[in-house]
């Protein structure tokens, strides 16, 4: 079964705010500068919680936010401006204008 988690993060450091954006790129779609959506397994979930706890330093007021929506909700998504997300089986080919 297939989770929509809609994953936003607030990170102090430079260094691990780039860790936590690289283990986020592995499993979902990069929306805006914080935020994330991921379609995922369960198992894909739990693996990723774990590498975003071993990412973040909560003493330092590290945070990451998980928000879980169902299916009616994602198709209720609006959105207004920005671009459109990239289908995961897009294929792109590059050339030269030059």
């Amino acid at each position: 079964m297939s989770l929509f988690v809609v994953v936003s993060y607030d990170i102090k450091d430079d260094k691990r705010r780039t860790k936590v954006h690289k283990v986020l790129k592995n499993y979902g779609q990069w929306m805006q500068y914080s935020i994330f959506e991921c379609r995922i397994d369960k198992s894909a979930y739990l693996r990723l919680r774990a590498q975003l706890e071993e990412a973040i330093d909560l003493e330092e007021g590290d945070s990451v936010r998980f928000y879980f929506l169902c299916a009616e909700d994602v198709r209720r998504i609006e959105r207004l401006g920005g671009e459109e997300p990239v289908s995961e089986t897009a294929v792109f080919v590059g050339f030269d204008e030059g």
